[in-house]
């Protein structure tokens, strides 16, 4: 009788306890397929939050651009089509004008972090019911023009078809050259084919890709590179707010700044890699370099001030201006 009493007690104490809540499942999609060289520091990220947030977060990385096209990867988040995305900030400012500004910047992630600009990109993009989580930067991977013929100087790009992502196309356009927007994977056959002069792109990897088929690398390059990490807003409601918060500020605070200043050995062996194959620098003089800065600021600003507003536009140049 006793026996049966305590049994009688354990399920009844079991079935008035909480159930355990499930881990949050994230299905995940990248800009570039997985093993492009962009997507390291996301797989690392996975790994890590996986394995800290055990039992309460499970992020599945899917794939990328055979999952979901990479211009379409924030709306099929927005839409719940994908859990998240690590994605480029320019590829999406159709839907949040003002993303691709996480590229217009000199400054480190630690500067910009400092100010309150990714407390105001969170805002923005919640007006269109995406959540910012925060960003993996890079900023050591700026942006150079990367020519199939020999090349002089700015003024011979003058008519040319160079390949951007959207937040170079002003800047193409300052210098009077044809910006053609076109995803990374198409980068080759339209060079090889004849249908672009050249490309915008980051340093890593381009003598691999590209060994043959450019002559010139113009240098300095401009902006920097930060890839955002963007979550749909009804899977992040089913994480309470005490995770949400973790989950951020593990993002933002600790992970990171560690990723930002990983790129520089890889970056010299891309540079020895890609003058063994052929590529010549072209490095443009002081003055000329400041110019040419000073033109990618200025126009990809403006465009920002035209999509976004004026007031917004100047609000965030203030926090990520030199």
């Amino acid at each position: 009788m006793k026996h049966l009493l305590k049994c009688a007690l354990v399920a009844a104490t079991l079935a008035a306890a909480p159930a355990l809540a499930d881990a949050v499942k994230i299905n995940a999609v990248t800009l570039a397929p997985k093993p492009v060289y962009i997507n390291k520091p996301f797989a690392q990220f996975v790994e890590e939050v996986n394995e800290k947030f055990a039992g309460e977060i499970e992020i599945t990385w899917r794939g990328g651009p055979e999952v979901m096209p990479p211009f379409k990867q924030a709306e099929g988040v927005r839409n719940g089509a994908m859990g998240m995305t690590y994605t480029s900030p320019s590829y999406y400012q159709g839907l949040v004008p003002t993303s691709g500004t996480m590229n217009l910047s000199f400054k480190n992630y630690d500067e910009i972090s400092a100010t309150d600009y990714h407390e105001r990109m969170t805002e923005l993009h919640a007006e269109k019911d995406l959540i910012l989580v925060g960003e993996i930067p890079a900023t050591q991977l700026n942006f150079q023009i990367y020519m199939k013929d020999e090349v002089s100087g700015l003024e011979d790009l003058k008519g040319k078809r160079i390949r951007v992502f959207p937040t170079l196309l002003p800047l193409v356009q300052a210098l009077g050259a044809e910006p053609i927007v076109l995803p990374m994977g198409e980068i080759f056959t339209a060079l090889e084919r004849g249908a672009i002069d050249g490309y915008m792109q980051g340093p890593l990897g381009q003598a691999e890709q590209f060994g043959g088929l450019v002559k010139t690398v113009i240098q300095p390059g401009v902006y920097r590179a930060g890839f955002p990490v963007l979550v749909n807003k009804d899977i992040w409601a089913e994480m309470s707010p005490d995770l949400q918060q973790r989950l951020t500020t593990f993002l933002r605070d600790d992970f990171a700044p560690r990723m930002d200043s990983i790129w520089a050995e890889d970056i010299a062996a891309s540079r020895k890699a890609m003058e063994e194959a052929g590529f010549k620098f072209l490095e443009l003089p002081a003055d000329e370099a400041a110019r040419y800065e000073k033109i990618a600021m200025d126009a990809a600003w403006d465009v920002t001030a035209a999509n976004a507003g004026a007031d917004i536009a100047a609000e965030l140049r203030g926090m990520l201006d030199k």
